[in-house]
């Protein structure tokens, strides 16, 4: 994938939300991990990080927004529950890029909002847990700007076949979709 993104929390007070979330950033390819005005302890924190993100990448803690500071060329995307967000799918994520989640049991603080450049959210009924939507927008991301095969018409993967040892019975005569309307041939 090209360029880069980090991910972080503001004001949250859960250590093991937080280490959820460092854990999923390390493993989606986070370039670094922050905290702002957060009441977050690495060591408890590392419960849940068992990949140890904060040893592993970049880690910040702002003391506040003021302080908080990024990569040149760098888009701050909010990530809240608001009327005016964007919805994540119609989102096209910057190459370069760092997401803020809000705390457990409010949301972003104002001074925050000022300082996005964007605010997405997830089209949920209600607030997702921060980890979770963490993840999903990590995933969304991936989707975004990863180089993966346009996903076929019919259900299953690219080519549709799996190697012998995985089948359950011998192979099936590949059937021809094209001549059913479908485009492509697929083996069953």
């Amino acid at each position: 994938m090209r360029g880069f993104f980090g991910i972080g929390v503001e004001g949250i007070s859960k250590s093991f939300n937080v280490g959820n979330l460092f854990r999923s950033a390390h493993a989606f390819g986070a370039s670094f991990v922050f905290t702002v005005a957060a009441a977050y302890r690495r060591r408890d924190g590392k419960q849940t990080d068992t990949s140890d993100a904060t040893s592993n990448l970049p880690f910040y803690a702002f003391p506040d927004v003021a302080h908080l500071q990024l990569p040149q060329r760098c888009a701050l995307v909010g990530v809240e529950f608001l009327e005016d967000a964007v919805d994540l799918p119609s989102f096209h994520h910057p190459r370069q890029a760092a997401y803020v989640m809000g705390p457990e049991l409010s949301s972003l603080s104002p001074e925050m909002l000022a300082r996005c450049d964007h605010v997405i959210k997830i089209p949920t009924r209600f607030c997702l847990n921060v980890g979770i939507a963490g993840v999903i927008v990590m995933y969304d991301r991936m989707l975004v700007h990863g180089s993966f095969p346009a996903r076929p018409m019919l259900p299953g993967g690219p080519g549709l076949t799996l190697p012998d040892e995985y089948r359950a019975a011998p192979p099936l005569a590949e059937v021809d979709f094209a001549s059913r309307g479908g485009g492509r041939k697929y083996k069953d």
